[in-house]
């Protein structure tokens, strides 16, 4: 178990994502249609395997994928860490989306009975808002959180500057602060590592991943003149993935691969585990549609990666550093932070301390 950023709350290395319950529309059919039957079955193997974080959104299948989580969880909900997201129109009228009071609020009461909760664990801004102030959107989850209804805050896909913005709005007001940012991650995507991990570290949020396969990449179903696979999100037309060149990605599976065959386990356990020891991440989100795609990836918290493992993973995924991150590199190396000095909000505290001994989920 993990502490999620600076809180005192623990999550599994591994979450397990619900994008792939319900679907039935022409964007999320392409991901999967679980349903009930087939959606406890997963649920209950990853509780069983230690799971304990489990996300969805209102967004995901107009609501069925909260209506469905709710319902596999059942009378294990109390074993959970339901994590449920808003901003996304769930209607078509001017207030049906957005960061605004009247949205959060809505939107807040109607995730609830979907899942069938009196609270929701962790609560998410699906994505930014620039037409609402800060301040409003945070006053109103605070008072989400002072009234039982939400336990948890967090954010996903928001940039850096607006993390460091919001710490410090809440700081400064007295309100309950954002605990995580979820964030998409990967091998093929580390760009969050120039601005967002520092600021996380910094600020005290911790990293939930999402896709960190970058949408079946680096599941090893690809490969130099194969076929596209006729199950993958390519071949179904799913657009929302990282932009990648191929050729990269090649190089990057080369190499995945390689320490897989000499692990006797799968290229996406490999890319998998190597997001688990990153230092800004809490969890990862795992998206299976099936129970073998699923056993397989739980499987990557069963083993450590080596030393020469992630370099090797690194020397081929480094991303070219832009300024001033590359003149910083050269100039500030004597004033590096090391393991004896970190920049991490409550770096002394028992929680932060143990959020850095990270284990599996």
């Amino acid at each position: 178990m993990n502490y999620l950023g600076a809180s005192g709350l623990q999550v599994s290395s591994l979450a397990f994502g619900t994008m792939t319950f319900g679907g039935t529309d022409e964007y999320f059919g392409k991901l999967g249609s679980l349903q009930v039957d087939e959606a406890t079955r997963l649920v209950r193997i990853a509780l069983d395997a230690g799971v304990n974080l489990f996300d969805t959104a209102d967004f995901y299948s107009s609501g069925a994928s909260e209506e469905i989580l709710g319902k596999a969880l059942g009378v294990r909900r109390d074993e959970a860490i339901v994590s449920t997201k808003l901003r996304y129109p769930m209607g078509d009228g001017p207030n049906d989306g957005g960061l605004s009071r009247h949205h959060i609020m809505r939107a807040c009461e109607a995730s609830l009975k979907r899942l069938n909760v009196e609270h929701i664990d962790l609560l998410h801004l699906h994505q930014i808002d620039l037409s609402t102030p800060l301040e409003e959107t945070i006053r109103a989850l605070d008072d989400l959180v002072r009234s039982g209804k939400v336990r948890y805050l967090g954010v996903s896909n928001f940039p850096a500057w607006m993390v460091t913005k919001a710490s410090s709005i809440s700081d400064a007001r007295g309100w309950e602060r954002f605990v995580c940012n979820q964030v998409h991650y990967s091998l093929l995507c580390r760009d969050i590592e120039f601005e967002l991990v520092p600021s996380a570290l910094d600020a005290g949020v911790g990293h939930v991943v999402w896709s960190p396969l970058s949408g079946g990449l680096l599941s090893g179903k690809f490969g130099r003149g194969k076929a596209v696979p006729e199950d993958s999100r390519r071949s179904r037309g799913f657009g929302d993935t990282v932009p990648v060149d191929d050729e990269r990605n090649f190089a990057v599976l080369d190499i995945a691969s390689a320490i897989a065959n000499e692990r006797g386990c799968s290229a996406a356990q490999v890319a998998i585990n190597w997001l688990i020891t990153r230092p800004s991440v809490s969890s990862v989100v795992l998206g299976a549609r099936t129970e073998k795609q699923l056993m397989d990836n739980l499987g990557a918290a069963q083993w450590e990666m080596t030393a020469d493992e992630a370099a090797r993973l690194d020397e081929v995924t480094s991303p070219p550093v832009p300024y001033p991150y590359w003149h910083n590199r050269i100039h500030s190396a004597d004033r590096q932070v090391g393991e004896n000095r970190r920049v991490i909000r409550g770096a002394d505290s028992p929680g932060r301390a143990a959020q850095r001994k990270n284990s599996s989920a």
